[in-house]
């Protein structure tokens, strides 16, 4: 059993770890200044799992705050999720994505060199490569980002390296995400986001249950197999399970390691709009609109990696995805509101 920290516990990906955390047994401590989430989901986390944890309202930009949580907890290893996550939203407020998941690391880091915490798991992207020189992505792929938010995840992470460099001491694991979606089994958990949604999953859903008018497909002429972008959608208790394998690794494994967490499948977006339709028999209105800034054509993970030094294997095919994103949909229409 270990006490962990987790940063941005009460968002999206954050709380599903957290359940996957609790149900392994762990102690969990959350941390997240609750600027894209809701204090209502840690509730849900716990009626979930049976289970209790310990919830702060902080900024992890509050070092000393977190000196002192940290301590309180007697925190053993750092599940660091807290950041902006909006590829298009960078775009517009670049200083914001640097402050919140750099500084916001760097703040962190050094609570953990006050603490004695040497183990991290953190939270990364694959927009850290950038334009692929080949696909599907290895973590050998050079690293180019092509958006602020990419080029936040990668100065993280080249601060995270730099740091196990410096000291034989640290256990540092980055998981590149791919495109997490869908929802617990429960549909008591499941992505919230504020206002207009960034990401395509929940923007579907909310379109398909009349909360939206239609859904926007961002640019048709990209140079995939029907013209839309091409992602590796991975359902968010697949990402969860991840953390937990990466948890164990880093239990013997000094330094920095990297793995990409992904299906190793490319689905376009028409692709999944149809699979959300079929799977849940709803029809979604759609329309075509102009490119995104920063969108790339196509990527998609390989995952073998992985699969073969933390024992990880997604689980969830595209439909369950669809499906558990639409009972959360239903059981939830305005999210934790």
């Amino acid at each position: 059993m270990l006490n962990v920290l987790v940063t941005g516990g009460a968002g999206y990906i954050g709380s599903h770890v957290c359940v996957a955390l609790l149900e392994a047994g762990h102690q969990v401590t959350v941390v997240d200044n609750l600027c894209n989430s809701s204090a209502r989901s840690m509730d849900a986390v716990q009626s979930v799992t049976g289970r209790t944890l310990n919830f702060t309202q902080m900024d992890i930009r509050d070092t000393t705050g977190l000196v002192s949580v940290m301590q309180a907890r007697s925190v053993d290893v750092v599940i660091h999720l807290a950041g902006l996550k909006a590829v298009g939203e960078s775009v517009q407020s670049p200083l914001a994505y640097y402050s919140n998941n750099v500084g916001g690391t760097l703040s962190l880091l050094h609570a953990m060199e006050a603490t004695g915490a040497r183990r991290l798991i953190f939270s990364s992207s694959a927009t850290v490569y950038g334009v692929p020189d080949f696909l599907p992505y290895t973590e050998t792929h050079p690293t180019r980002p092509s958006s602020p938010y990419g080029h936040s995840k990668l100065h993280a992470e080249r601060m995270l390296r730099d740091l196990c460099h410096s000291s034989g001491d640290w256990s540092i694991v980055a998981l590149r995400y791919f495109n997490p979606v869908g929802a617990h089994a429960s549909a008591e958990l499941g992505e919230d986001p504020r206002g207009t949604p960034n990401n395509l999953m929940p923007f579907i859903a909310q379109v398909a249950a009349g909360l939206r008018d239609r859904l926007t497909i961002f640019g048709d002429d990209y140079a995939t197999r029907d013209g839309t972008c091409v992602r590796d959608y991975l359902h968010v208790m697949d990402l969860a399970s991840g953390h937990l394998e990466a948890l164990s690794y880093s239990a013997t494994a000094a330094g920095f390691h990297a793995f990409n967490l992904g299906t190793g499948q490319g689905t376009s977006v028409r692709e999944l709009l149809a699979a959300f339709e079929a799977t849940n028999r709803v029809r979604v209105p759609h329309e075509i609109g102009p490119r995104r800034a920063g969108d790339i054509d196509a990527f998609w993970a390989d995952p073998a990696r992985a699969v073969i030094h933390l024992g990880w294997k997604p689980r969830h095919d595209l439909a369950d995805m669809c499906e558990s994103t639409w009972r959360w949909q239903l059981a939830h229409p305005r999210g934790f509101q």
